[in-house]
């Protein structure tokens, strides 16, 4: 596998796009115009893992999507485990220590014919930033967690390692220790209380309102624990 390391970029997931490998990890010390899912923008200041890791994929129906996002946050999730940081994920992509973000993820994936023909997943990882004012209330860092600084291109390789590896959805729900308690859903600018009661293979979650189950995609609400 092909690992190219740059000190600044744009967005690693733009830089993938630019590249013709089977399998590729790219990684930066800053980006410039990080970006999250539904839009959003990343702070990339240097001090974390930005990453991103781009498969081209033979035969992975599209129904199956859900499964590389159970693999990317798994992995995050296993990766802090080594470095004795215990993590939990919001549903569905971000990772939290302490209740504050300390990883988000988005993925992007290429689809013909009702395949997935490429995919890539970004990940920014905090490692050794330091978060103040606003955005210290809901971000955090592993070195903020533990009172010390990481070597991070050991907890890098860690992390490509365990990113390489086969997660199952029941690996994802283990970090998921709110399931079974009210959860708050924010849809548009509605918010709801609602059971967390699982999660569906096809990435939906499952909850309890009013009397009955209904499964929620990720692209209509955001959660709130």
């Amino acid at each position: 596998m092909k690992i190219i390391k740059l000190e600044e970029t744009a967005s690693t997931n733009e830089y993938c796009k630019t590249l013709d490998y089977d399998e590729v990890v790219v990684s930066a010390l800053r980006q410039t115009a990080g970006k999250g899912t539904k839009g959003r923008s990343f702070q990339s200041d240097e001090g974390g893992i930005y990453l991103s890791y781009m498969r081209r994929l033979n035969g992975f129906p599209a129904e199956n999507a859900f499964k590389i996002m159970i693999n990317s946050c798994t992995a995050v999730c296993r990766t802090l485990e080594l470095f004795g940081i215990p993590s939990s994920i919001r549903w569905a992509n971000d990772v939290l220590v302490g209740g504050k973000k300390i990883c988000g993820t988005l993925i992007e994936n290429t689809f013909s014919g009702g395949y997935i023909t490429r995919s890539i997943v970004g990940c920014g990882i905090n490692v050794n930033n330091s978060f103040s004012g606003e955005l210290g209330n809901i971000a955090i860092s592993m070195k903020e967690y533990a009172g010390k600084f990481f070597d991070k291109e050991k907890v890098e390789r860690e992390f490509i390692s365990n990113l390489k590896k086969d997660y199952s959805i029941d690996d994802y729900k283990s970090y998921m220790d709110w399931l079974g308690s009210v959860v708050t859903l924010k849809i548009q600018e509605k918010e709801i209380s609602v059971k967390a009661v699982d999660v569906a293979s096809d990435g939906r979650l499952i909850v309890e309102s009013g009397g009955k189950l209904l499964k929620i995609s990720s692209a209509e609400v955001s959660l709130r624990l």
